[in-house]
């Protein structure tokens, strides 16, 4: 077994961290948590602690766009998921990829700005 040395790489993601990510509040990740049945982070210790993975935030990131970027509301994002959730996946990362590209256009056109 080979030993990873990327020193970013994480298992868990505490409930803080991962609503810095999503700029949103912990109380609408716990939110999220009810009403979406297959986002189930693992608790720790007798406090239950949260602890998201990957795949947990996967889940949130889809979720995310959904509500928070597309504008549905939770009934309609659950429909969206539970009817067609590769296609929502898909659109999720599509969405993703175009925001990336708009910024590093973006900062492409503030260099050239900076040269004329």
């Amino acid at each position: 077994m080979a030993l990873n040395h990327d020193k970013n790489f994480k298992l868990y993601f505490s409930i803080s961290e991962v609503a810095k990510m999503f700029d949103v509040n912990e109380s609408t990740l716990r939110y999220w948590e009810q009403e979406f049945p297959y986002l189930k982070p693992k608790t720790k210790g007798a406090s239950k602690v949260r602890q998201y993975s990957e795949k947990d935030i996967e889940q949130i990131r889809l979720i995310h766009n959904l509500v928070k970027v597309r504008g549905f509301k939770l009934a309609a994002a659950k429909k969206i998921i539970n009817s067609n959730r590769d296609g929502a996946d898909k659109t999720a990362m599509v969405l993703e990829r175009l925001n990336s590209i708009k910024e590093e256009l973006a900062a492409m056109r503030k260099q050239l700005d900076l040269l004329t």
